[in-house]
């Protein structure tokens, strides 16, 4: 699918280059050959309004530069020729044919190609007069321009050939990355149900069995409980991250006492705290008010929390700070931890990454920072992760509201 989307790309791309570079390059002939052929005319009728002096080459009218000769046929029948000196005048056979052909034209002004030449007719007092031009050089620098706009055209498709490909990598690449998140995610969500299930499953045959007593069976009931929670809230938490991917859980946005939230959202997390050996401490800076949506903002509080409190090293001091900076306010949750590198630090809010391999007994599923992330950044804000001196600190930006700046 990816392919055929590139090339789709290039396609459209091409088509559109071509269509242009024809549209381009056929004004430029056509202006071109328009005004040589204008030059060319103006030329005829000035040499035809010079006065006619038969076998005396003499000097050219100001403007021309193309060889040419002029014929004088009276009202007896008569040829009298006059030129440049460029043309043999002395070939009346062939002079009457040029005349001739010029007769059976039957417009004032045309060509004559099989003879290389372009003609204007006029009446004087005398009979009629004909001015014949040389088109040799007009046609070889049509024939020149032609040759140049081709090797040109060529150069510029090759040139946005590659151009389009390039373009159509760049282009295609976060629908690429989109798509193999996608499958990655169907991936990682079937394998995450897939252990419960198959707990659940097992269970309810050893449940349904004749040969364990009711302690065992009870034993059996409470498992297919256990795992039934924990698909209902992998489940819960795959439809929260659907929700928030497009954003239409988060309409509505009001101001929210982001100093409030984050005080109210510290309470329920002490006693947790507490009882794994840890010290939960904060400075939050009051009446910091943003425009969002409160329940997901709290959301995203108990998520950097939750998280601080499944991965810190025991004994340990956990820390939330909220200050104001300016126009924005920074959420950082600090706890301490292992190091982590960067590489891992950029993965951590991707769907179902974990960094640790005990995440089932931890009971993360690689979701929370992901739902984190989309939370914040429809709330116009980023969020992001750092790690060193021992402690690893998960900070989140927000703008915050026009009228609590002041």
């Amino acid at each position: 699918m990816i392919r055929r989307l590139r090339l789709k790309f290039i396609c459209v791309n091409m088509l559109i280059v071509t269509v242009m570079m024809g549209v381009i390059f056929g004004l430029v002939y056509h202006f071109t050959q328009t005004g040589l052929e204008t030059q060319s005319v103006s030329m005829l009728q000035s040499i035809a309004a010079e006065p006619f002096r038969p076998n005396r080459p003499g000097k050219p009218p100001e403007g021309v530069q193309l060889p040419f000769f002029m014929l004088e046929l009276d009202e007896d029948g008569s040829l009298t020729a006059a030129g440049s000196g460029y043309y043999d005048l002395t070939d009346e056979e062939f002079l009457n044919t040029l005349v001739s052909a010029a007769d059976e034209s039957d417009v004032p002004i045309g060509m004559l190609p099989e003879y290389g030449l372009r003609y204007c007719r006029s009446v004087t007092p005398f009979g009629e007069r004909i001015v014949f031009a040389d088109m040799s050089s007009e046609q070889a620098m049509l024939s020149h321009l032609l040759q140049t706009c081709a090797v040109i055209a060529v150069l510029c498709f090759a040139a946005f050939l590659l151009i389009s490909w390039l373009l159509a990598r760049w282009a295609v690449r976060p629908v690429e990355k989109a798509w193999q998140q996608q499958r990655q995610f169907v991936a990682d969500a079937s394998h995450e149900l897939k252990t419960p299930l198959t707990v659940i499953m097992t269970n309810a045959e050893l449940l349904n069995s004749p040969d364990f007593d009711e302690a065992r069976r009870s034993q059996f009931a409470a498992h297919i409980l256990t795992m039934s929670r924990q698909m209902r809230r992998l489940i819960e938490e795959m439809l929260e991250l659907a929700r928030t991917d497009n954003g239409r859980s988060l309409s509505g946005f009001a101001p929210v006492d982001l100093s409030r939230l984050v005080s109210d959202a510290l309470l329920p997390f002490e006693p947790v705290f507490f009882e794994k050996g840890l010290t939960l401490t904060s400075d939050i800076v009051p009446e910091v008010t943003v425009l969002g949506s409160g329940q997901h903002l709290r959301q995203v509080v108990d998520i950097l929390l939750d998280n601080a409190q499944k991965y810190s090293d025991v004994p340990g001091e956990v820390t939330a700070v909220l200050t104001r900076q300016g126009s924005r306010c920074r959420l950082s949750v600090s706890n301490p931890g292992p190091a982590l590198p960067k590489e891992e630090l950029r993965s951590i809010f991707e769907r179902f990454y974990r960094v640790d391999s005990a995440h089932t007994q931890r009971g993360s599923y690689g979701l929370g920072l992901s739902i984190a992330r989309n939370i914040v950044t429809h709330h116009h804000g980023r969020i992001w992760a750092e790690s060193k001196e021992g402690r690893v600190t998960f900070t989140v930006e927000l703008p915050v509201r026009a009228s609590a700046r002041s």
